[in-house]
């Protein structure tokens, strides 16, 4: 094992993988990661506090910890640190493995219509984290981020209720029994509440007849590290934009593929082009008209933006900094597809419904 100051933390190695095909688990004094294609990787450890990572035995064995614990205890940060007698035991992180992989599928399962990757149920997903998390309590001795199984649990009693599925009957009482045992309120016993089969796909404005007052158009990807999951289409060139004039007024009109249970409503959209800019807020199903400004701030005029070049127009989404590349984002929708088409070992019981539903 090598250890190395990595952006002001102990680890054994860079990321493995750029986000978002990274699968990562912040257990008790350190995060794990792995490249989320890749199970054969061992884990990239970095430590918040080698001193409350009391677990570190189960995966390092007992020499291994103490090594790890005395080489950090003081030292230089620009040091580079060799325990060649150090590693991760074989088959010893696969249950924390695959706890992050099911984080990952909750936060960046790449569901798209348009590209035939069926979404997860988010109930089913939780709730069998849950019941994963508390099996790993002993990884779990400090309050981190991923180790809050009544935020999995709660939600989502009555949509399980609504399952007729033996596999799901069988999670069902496994979490009641969890939900008993944390004092956490959860009934799964039908509330009315219809669990939605899938997500309708709002249309864009490439679907839709040209208004004749448009000036120019064009379509775009969302950065999928932009956005907060389970809303959008995963799909590459899933938001058009159109600038239109009417009434001597200068708009863009934006509408974005939405697939998912939760609302676009509030998401911050913007557009630039030389000087002219305008910036707004989506609607719930991904819309939004911005009025289009100049260099000062003041209305664009139609004779200028009938004059302008479009072509270098650029629409941001969401927080805008982030720049995944298409490449990155066909690498995860290649392994999901492959998830779906021949279900891992490792399979939760959300994959393999998905699965299911498409034939």
């Amino acid at each position: 094992m090598r250890l190395a100051n990595e952006s002001g933390l102990w680890a054994t190695g860079p990321p493995p993988a750029p986000i978002p095909a990274v699968a990562v688990l912040e257990v008790s004094g350190a995060v794990l990661s792995w490249p989320v294609d890749d199970p054969s990787h061992p884990p990239v450890l970095a430590f918040t506090d080698p001193a409350r990572a009391d677990w570190m035995w189960r995966i390092l064995g007992e020499a291994g910890h103490v090594a790890v614990v005395e080489a950090l205890r003081d030292r230089d940060r620009t040091e580079v640190i060799e325990l060649p007698s150090v590693s991760v035991l074989s088959g010893s992180a696969d249950s924390l493995r695959r706890l992050a992989l099911g984080h990952w599928l909750r936060r960046w399962w790449p569901a798209s219509r348009r590209d035939g990757i069926t979404a997860l149920d988010p109930a089913v997903l939780d709730a069998e984290l849950a019941v994963l998390t508390a099996a790993a309590e002993d990884y779990f001795t400090d309050d981190t981020l991923d180790a809050d199984v009544v935020g999995l649990l709660a939600p989502h009693g009555a949509a399980l209720g609504s399952y007729r599925d033996p596999r799901v009957d069988a999670l069902v009482a496994r979490c009641r029994d969890l939900a008993d045992e944390l004092g956490v309120r959860w009934d799964s016993q039908g509330s009315g509440a219809a669990r939605r089969e899938d997500y309708a796909l709002a249309a864009g404005l490439g679907d839709e007849p040209r208004s004749p007052g448009t000036i120019a158009a064009g379509g775009v990807t969302i950065a999928w590290s932009d956005v907060p999951p389970a809303i959008f289409d995963a799909a590459e060139h899933n938001l058009d934009w159109a600038v239109v004039t009417e009434d001597a007024t200068v708009t863009v009109q934006v509408r974005a593929a939405v697939s998912g249970p939760d609302s676009a409503a509030g998401i911050p959209v913007s557009l630039r082009c030389g000087a002219f800019h305008g910036a707004g807020l989506l609607d719930a199903e991904g819309g939004a008209v911005l009025p289009v400004l100049d260099a000062d701030g003041r209305p664009a005029e139609e004779a200028q933006a009938w004059n302008a070049d479009w072509s270098a127009t650029r629409v941001g989404v969401g927080g805008g900094g982030a720049a995944e590349s298409s490449e990155l984002r066909d690498r995860v929708r290649a392994f999901a597809c492959a998830r779906l088409a021949t279900p891992a070992a490792d399979a939760f019981l959300a994959e393999l419904l998905a699965a299911e539903s498409d034939y």
